[in-house]
């Protein structure tokens, strides 16, 4: 209520009765659908990836070195250094801000494939920034649309952390 605002002129402007709580409601639900939709797909996205990075007993793990990028892939040899890990003479890793031609990265193989994932605490933090990038997005719907300013400057600060981490280590 704006202070010189008469009591009465700022209770007409809020909704009153079944259909203002309706309302509240609908809005309420639609935008933590919304949020909630967000989030879910920032954390399928990374999950993708995650998974080799965080369940990494029973997988492959080693190194590759990469002596080429071509069409958004970069390869080359793998040395293995987990037990049941064998030498392979080309992997491929995808190409990103992630990998750089002439260096050497700890990867992950994933099952049944000669793909190989980051490994490592860059390989965990790149893995989640989809899911940075959803807290950012979902914090503008949560502090807006369901009017929780608190909870929105937290998981965009929650989201700016996991990007600011993952740009600094990779």
């Amino acid at each position: 209520m704006i202070p010189a605002m008469p009591a009465s002129v700022a209770a007409a402007a809020r909704p009153r009765g079944a259909g203002g709580a309706l309302l509240r409601f609908g809005r309420i639900a639609a935008m933590g659908a919304v949020a909630g939709l967000i989030l879910v797909a920032g954390v399928w996205a990374s999950w993708g990836t995650a998974q080799h990075v965080l369940l990494t007993k029973g997988r492959e793990q080693g190194t590759v070195a990469v002596t080429g990028c071509a069409d958004g892939w970069c390869g080359g040899s793998y040395e293995p250094a987990s037990a049941g890990s064998r030498a392979r003479e080309r992997v491929v890793i995808e190409e990103s801000v992630a990998v750089a031609e002439g260096r050497t990265y700890r990867v992950v193989v994933k099952p049944g494939s000669d793909e190989v994932v980051r490994s490592g605490p860059a390989g965990v933090l790149y893995a989640w920034v989809p899911l940075g990038g959803a807290l950012l997005l979902a914090s503008v719907v949560v502090a807006g649309g369901l009017r929780r300013p608190g909870v929105g400057w937290g998981m965009a600060g929650a989201g700016v952390v996991l990007l600011t981490a993952a740009f600094l280590v990779v």
